[in-house]
């Protein structure tokens, strides 16, 4: 009793604190985004459970269900948008803007100290080699996951792209270079990746990386973890500190040269792309029926007319606008007829250019990043997140905004990196299996999730009890945050300064 009433005691106080420096305490914004998703999965409850039980309904009784549906939706808008209006007026907006801010020049500062040795011929290396046999997205991920390498074991990445199959010129045709400095691989004693804790790990000055599905042994650094040092800041700041920690490695690696900057922003104008703008990408072709289902068109909008109704009740919405990212050249007119209420924006070069047999082009390329690129300046996001091309949008999203963890709908999967390692939630509140579909745990067991079915349950395994998988209540449990230990780049504190 006296530890509890110390740890309460110490909570009150840092509480205080905080509020004498116009800080949120991380208690308050783990409760105010917690509301937030717990009224988000008891929605997906109550509207799964009409849905299903008023099919065998007479017409009359099926109308009836329909409007207690639509009236508790008008209920889970109204306290979803009170949770908003909270955050926005509990004198902590100007903190968070600042400590956002200050996060993200904190690791661009970092990343460009790393990148930039003073002396290329004596620094210590990560070599990748872009050309890794998939498409865009999982090729951009692999570059994301040599950087994630490079910073955690202070190496400076050289990335292999010459002969790309987007453009035989390479990275650099399309982005920035990753270093100003150094740009080659040749070194003393190169080796193929192994332990980094091994003497001829850290003795050798090049080291050649697999795709991240080979690497072994796979260090805890690895997706999903976040560095150790700024783990508390991130997680108070934002709600999935991962993707938060993905949305400044991409950024940092694709950054646009000056040419694609100027046609990006040429687009911008020809299309009349301005906010409020819901982003939809539609993935067809040669990913369904193999990596995903088919998913029709009204399947997305219901999310895109969800996003509109919420925004409607803060603030006036003249026009509803919708970005349409497709590789289906079919499915612009087809939209545009169904919805006549919205405001679609596309170009459908682009998809016609993403078909499979045109999709490795340098126009092609330059399509695919016209689509993530504005993709991740949408206002929210509809997709599959089994697609990598709406994954990286998300991830670039967190750039833009304080915390845009939530501004999403996924068809299909929860938010995954590839080759990720074991994405973990902890139990917050006991759960007895009520079938045998389902899994039993208690408060503080560990549960590795395979996914979200978005009707209020979700679907894992009690990692304690064994590897037998079932649903659960996704209420009752809350993601667990990987922390590994990195460097913390004291150095780069003044690198500005020295450059």
């Amino acid at each position: 009793m006296l530890l509890e009433r110390l740890e309460e005691q110490e909570v009150e106080h840092r509480a205080v604190r905080n509020a004498q420096c116009g800080q949120p305490t991380s208690e308050y914004e783990h409760i105010r985004k917690k509301i937030d998703n717990g009224v988000t999965e008891l929605w997906y409850y109550i509207s799964a459970q009409i849905d299903r039980n008023m099919k065998d309904l007479p017409q009359e009784k099926r109308k009836e269900f329909e409007k207690i549906l639509e009236n508790a939706g008008h209920q889970k808008r109204s306290i979803l948008t009170d949770v908003y209006n909270l955050s926005r007026h509990d004198n902590y907006d100007a903190w968070r803007e600042q400590e956002s801010e200050d996060l993200k020049a904190l690791v661009k500062r970092r990343l460009n100290y790393l990148q930039n040795p003073k002396d290329c011929s004596k620094a210590k290396k990560i070599v990748c080699n872009l050309n890794k046999g998939c498409g865009y997205g999982c090729q951009v991920h692999h570059v994301a996951y040599c950087m994630i390498v490079a910073y955690a074991t202070e190496r400076t990445l050289i990335l292999e792209s010459k002969g790309w199959r987007y453009s035989r010129g390479g990275w650099e045709t399309v982005f920035q270079p990753l270093s100003t400095t150094c740009d080659t691989r040749s070194g003393e004693e190169t080796i193929r990746w192994t332990d980094p804790q091994k003497q001829s790990f850290q003795e050798a000055q090049v080291v050649e990386m697999p795709i991240i599905d080979g690497l072994h042994p796979r260090p805890r650094f690895l997706p999903l973890a976040i560095p150790e040092d700024l783990s508390e800041r991130l997680i108070r700041i934002h709600g999935d500190p991962f993707v938060w920690w993905m949305g400044q490695i991409m950024t940092f690696i694709m950054r646009p040269q000056a040419e694609l900057e100027t046609e990006l922003e040429s687009a911008k104008k020809k299309l009349g792309f301005q906010s409020p703008i819901v982003g939809v990408h539609v993935r067809r072709t040669d990913k369904v029926g193999t990596e995903a289902a088919f998913h029709a068109i009204g399947e997305y909008m219901v999310h895109v007319e969800e996003y509109y109704q919420k925004l409607m009740r803060r603030q006036e919405v003249p026009v509803k606008r919708v970005y349409l990212a497709t590789d289906d050249d079919n499915l612009l007119p087809q939209a545009k007829q169904q919805y006549p209420d919205y405001v679609f924006i596309s170009d459908n070069d682009i998809s016609k250019s993403a078909s499979v047999g045109s999709r490795y082009s340098e126009h092609a390329l330059r399509g695919v990043i016209t689509d993530i690129h504005f993709l991740s300046r949408c206002n929210y996001l509809v997709c599959t997140f089994s697609s990598q091309v709406c994954r990286v949008g998300y991830e670039l999203m967190q750039e833009l905004h304080i915390d845009a963890s939530s501004y999403f709908h996924s068809l299909d999967d929860i938010y995954y990196y590839g080759g990720q390692n074991g994405h973990n939630q902890i139990a917050l509140y006991p759960h007895a299996a009520q079938g045998n579909n389902e899994i039993s745990f208690q408060p503080g067991d560990l549960i590795g999730v395979a996914g979200n079915h978005w009707d209020g349950y979700s679907k894992g395994t009690n990692r304690k009890l064994g590897t037998q998988s079932g649903l659960y209540p996704s209420y009752k449990v809350e993601n667990k945050v990987e922390i590994a230990k990195m460097p913390t780049y004291r150095e780069a504190d003044s690198y500005d300064a020295k450059t």
